[in-house]
């Protein structure tokens, strides 16, 4: 399904006018607005293809009905999210669920809908049908040498297809680890996982890079082979220059100082990109900004000043990427809540007066540290965002247009009721 530009219009013609009043009382606040708004504009989160149906938990999974049936449609999907949103410009690809059987068509056919190919993601965390040898006690880290040539030939795979399909970046999540004490030598785990990376880096074209992605625990309880950033920046320099850590928001123990690790990894030019969602608990993989936006805003403020600080471009020079499940939402209502928060953040972090910030900090002046960054993080960005996207060419409220024009009935009554998307 695609939304006609006009009807975009017509939404945002009914709204204009209000939207412009709040826009220009924002604006006369702000010292160069035209500046943040092209940078808002530039900057584009990429959708996972896993992301675009109904997500489950270890305990089940609730179809809403009309997902995607093949990887085409995921296109689609994401095509239209970047219609409402004009912020999705691209989409990465898990690999086996959504292997590209016809490159060039499917190339082709994202480059209608304005998508480009961000990173390809392999799987060694499950054994897929047909599948020779399994992963039930590790890929990487595995006893089993064959074990370990499977793994490494299905992400030398799964940078073949990237290449085809003109994606410059492999993740590298591990499932590996142990779930008791005794099970694992962690010394020869970490040795074993090393090497069958190095292979991988190896088959590397010269130009792509390779996140290794962390994870404190889950599916193994007692020890993960890649458990956090120390453990992942360690591949990563060993590994070598186009080797560099990947954060999930949601990989790490309950109250770990995540703005901190973001802060540290950018310092040693290590720092890949984000797969962002939200928890409570653990790996709940919730809608961005639904549970601490103030820990996502203080993200993007380290990003910022990080990234100024090496002369990097905002928009390019890392990964942006939303892993979220929606076992209990409209998949694209939640992406669509997802993208919005993420630019919410990322505008009030621009807001921040960096030099009086750092005067503050170098002052020991504590509570005007805090009202500062506070400032910016209650400043009501989101007409600010909203200019952005309509300049794009995308609707003031992609959520609201995407609920008038009854999307998931259209997508229902084109696909049916009990499709169900490749994926968790």
């Amino acid at each position: 399904m695609q939304v006609e530009k006009y009807k975009l219009e017509e939404f945002n013609q009914e709204q204009a006018d209000l939207h412009k009043r709040k826009f220009e009382t924002l604006a006369a606040e702000i010292k160069n607005v035209d500046s943040i708004l092209q940078k808002l504009i530039d900057f584009q989160i990429a959708i996972p293809s896993w992301a675009l149906g109904t997500g489950g938990t270890r305990f089940g999974r609730f179809s809403g009905g009309g997902e995607p049936r093949s990887l085409e449609e995921k296109i689609e999907d994401v095509g239209l999210l970047h219609s409402l949103n004009a912020s999705s410009g691209a989409i990465s690809l898990h690999i086996p669920w959504d292997i590209p059987e016809n490159a060039a068509s499917i190339k082709a056919l994202a480059a209608q809908h304005g998508l480009r190919f961000d990173a390809m993601n392999s799987n060694t965390f499950q054994d897929q049908p047909g599948q020779k040898l399994s992963y039930k006690f590790g890929s990487m880290q595995h006893t089993d040498k064959a074990v370990r040539r499977q793994a490494i030939e299905h992400n030398i795979d799964v940078i073949k297809y990237g290449i085809e399909l003109g994606s410059e970046s492999l993740t590298v999540w591990l499932s590996d680890g142990s779930s008791f004490p005794g099970q694992l030598n962690f010394r020869k785990a970490f040795q074993r996982t090393l090497e069958c990376l190095q292979e991988v880096y190896a088959a590397l074209p010269e130009n792509w890079k390779m996140f290794v992605e962390y994870k404190a625990f889950e599916p193994s309880f007692y020890s993960m082979t890649v458990g956090d950033w120390g453990q992942s920046l360690t591949y990563a320099n060993k590994l070598g220059p186009k080797a560099y850590t990947l954060v999930d928001l949601g990989h790490h123990l309950p109250n770990a100082n995540i703005e901190q690790i973001v802060s540290l990894l950018l310092m040693e030019g290590k720092l890949g990109g984000f797969h962002f969602n939200d928890s409570k608990y653990g790996d709940d993989d919730l809608t961005v900004g639904s549970i601490n936006p103030y820990q996502l805003f203080l993200i993007f403020n380290e990003l910022v000043e990080g990234m100024d600080a090496r002369g990097m471009n905002h928009a390019s020079d890392l990964g942006w990427m939303i892993d979220a499940s929606h076992n209990i939402k409209d998949p694209l209502e939640d992406l669509l809540q997802s993208v919005e928060a993420i630019k919410i953040a990322y505008a009030q972090a621009l807001l921040v007066d960096a030099k009086a910030l750092e005067a503050a900090r170098e002052s020991n002046d504590v509570a005007a540290a805090q009202e500062i960054l506070q400032t910016a993080y209650r400043t009501d960005v989101r007409p600010l965002v909203a200019e952005a996207r309509r300049k794009a060419g995308g609707a003031l409220q992609p959520l609201q247009v995407y609920r008038s024009l009854k999307v998931r009935e259209s997508l229902v009554k084109e696909r049916g009721a009990k499709t169900v998307a490749t994926g968790l």
